[in-house]
């Protein structure tokens, strides 16, 4: 079987994975990123510390071969007709709107950010072949205001989409907030882009807004030998609407990271937290959280208010596609949560999060 096809046959529902496992160990130098080691970086890696390392080959090919994935639809449309934002809200409002998968675009201090920005129609560094998405953009990409700003948390092909990072270059030139090592992948593929990077617990100020980049319990790759060799990270957004929380991809972790959140910054007027992508439990508990997980994390952190995200665009593990949906209502319930304090979102849709006393 050739290339092309056994990565048809494997679906390439965990891209990275599949092009890191083979990867040879000790790999000579860190392309991305040199530094002093610290206590989640080794001088060559960086790792979750008391955490579970990603899964191996082995483990890769045992989940793929399974036969256990769920067939999602060819399409599954939005309810939500295709947003048009206003170019600038005032600066005390905190309004989300859903494009798809972990990209949102928010509107508070009188900013205009995206995270993890992917237009592309497939979550893969080919165009023939990877994640394709089932939805289209909740906001068609001529229709953005002007972005201020773009947080990219790690480099997997869901999150950092050097095509979108090129045309939003181009069009709207803003400053892109990433962990270290994931600046040099950008700007090797972008040159132009300003893109500043931090570490855990560093933070960066802009305009009215600080940003500051907290740990989550995830990893990193792009290729063949360069696995956790670029930091992954979460957001803490802090202005005039109050504070919020942005977790890009996260294994739960028996919740210490939303602790330690909430005790670093204090409770959140809303968190946007993955909800999807969690199947197999046996090979995705360390990296992708659960939504009853999800639930949990909201109250960990202190949260008024929760954004779903992660879920419903790109296949990327076992799940069907409203699994989640189903679960987080559960989960939400079993906890009493009220209704609507966890939304889960879909592409198109605009939150204006209610305000805390």
């Amino acid at each position: 079987m050739n290339r092309r096809r056994l990565l048809q046959a494997l679906g390439l529902a965990a891209l990275p994975t599949l092009l890191t496992a083979c990867a040879t160990a000790g790999a000579s130098d860190n392309p991305y990123y040199q530094g002093p080691a610290s206590d989640h970086f080794d001088g060559h890696t960086f790792f979750n510390p008391g955490g579970t390392a990603p899964r191996g080959f082995g483990d890769f090919l045992k989940w793929k071969l399974g036969g256990n994935k769920a067939e999602w639809p060819a399409t599954y449309p939005s309810p939500y007709p295709a947003a048009v934002p206003e170019e600038r809200l005032p600066p005390e409002a905190l309004r989300l709107t859903m494009v798809g998968h972990a990209t949102l675009l928010i509107q508070t201090g009188g900013l205009n950010i995206l995270t993890d920005p992917v237009w592309s129609e497939r979550a893969s560094p080919w165009s023939f072949i990877g994640p394709k998405r089932v939805n289209a953009p909740g906001i068609a990409f001529d229709r953005l205001p002007p972005i201020d700003v773009v947080l990219v948390t790690h480099n997997h092909y869901d999150h950092l989409d050097v095509a979108t990072l090129a045309l939003l270059q181009q069009a709207h030139d803003p400053l892109v907030l990433t962990p270290l090592g994931n600046d040099t992948i950008i700007k090797s593929a972008v040159p132009a882009m300003r893109v500043e990077a931090r570490d855990w617990g560093q933070n960066h100020s802009h305009a009215s807004l600080t940003f500051h980049l907290e740990p989550c319990h995830h990893w990193s790759a792009r290729g063949l030998g360069d696995r956790r060799m670029a930091l992954w990270v979460a957001f803490v957004i802090e202005g005039p609407a109050g504070r919020l929380y942005h977790v890009g991809d996260t294994g739960f972790d028996d919740g210490r990271n939303y602790r330690s959140a909430e005790a670093r910054h204090g409770p959140f007027r809303a968190a946007i937290l993955p909800v999807g992508a969690y199947e197999p439990r046996w090979f995705m508990a360390p990296q992708h959280q659960n939504p009853e997980e999800a639930v949990a994390g909201l109250l960990d952190c202190g949260a008024a208010h929760a954004a779903g995200i992660h879920w419903g665009t790109f296949q990327l593990t076992d799940e069907p596609i409203e699994a989640p949906l189903h679960a987080l209502e559960a989960a939400s319930a079993a906890e009493g949560l009220a209704p609507g304090r966890f939304r889960p979102l879909r592409p198109g849709e605009v939150w204006d999060v209610p305000q805390t006393a």
